[in-house]
């Protein structure tokens, strides 16, 4: 390990993100169109070994043009926080220059996950200034499938959203999702993948 104080960290998408977002086709008209994407990409991150199983787009809300695409980058990038909402939302905030996704004189975008944010990343759709997050569902079947703890994210999350000028919408891509993440629990098992968590929730590395 450096003894030497360091001055940047970073997390980079691999380059199979970028033409996997390219044959999709910049503009994705519907939302079952950009989940679909969202849960490849989701995938094939599992596959790649650089995170767990979680995709992420930002997307123009009403034209559907991808701003961004992020995977969970944490093994790859030894960063915890580079869940892939965080990757797609800051790479977005770079693209157009601005770390307000809804500042005036842009169109509104959307996030969309292929399950409902943990508790970090609450946190960082929040203040990025997203106005749609789209996700298959936020109950506990991702952390029981997987076994990932996604923190204490209040019962209310929802609504807390909302008074914030968030809407949040559920039910798409689904069964799709909850297949990723069984294939994920399938890797897991053979010892191809690590489950990380905070400690003394019962998984981590």
């Amino acid at each position: 390990m450096s003894t030497a104080l360091r001055t940047r960290f970073q997390a980079e998408i691999p380059d199979w993100v970028v033409a996997e977002v390219s044959a999709a086709g910049e503009v994705l008209g519907g939302l079952e169109e950009r989940m679909a994407l969202a849960n490849r990409l989701a995938r094939l991150n599992v596959r790649d070994g650089g995170g767990g199983p979680f995709a992420a787009l930002v997307v123009e809300r009403d034209g559907g043009r991808v701003l961004s695409a992020g995977v969970n980058r944490v093994l790859a990038a030894n960063l915890s926080v580079a869940h892939a909402e965080v990757v797609a939302l800051s790479l977005a905030q770079q693209r157009r220059g601005t770390w307000d996704l809804g500042a005036r004189g842009f169109p509104a975008t959307e996030l969309v996950v292929n399950w409902r944010p943990c508790l970090q990343c609450c946190g960082a759709a929040l203040w990025a200034g997203v106005s749609h997050i789209v996700i298959p569902d936020d109950s506990g079947e991702m952390e029981r499938i997987t076994g990932f703890d996604e923190g204490p994210v209040v019962e209310d999350w929802i609504g807390q959203f909302a008074r914030r000028g968030i809407e949040v919408t559920r039910g798409v891509g689904l069964t799709e999702a909850l297949a990723v993440f069984r294939d994920y629990a399938g890797w897991v098992a053979r010892g191809n993948a690590v489950v990380y968590n905070a400690r003394g929730t019962g998984l981590n590395v």
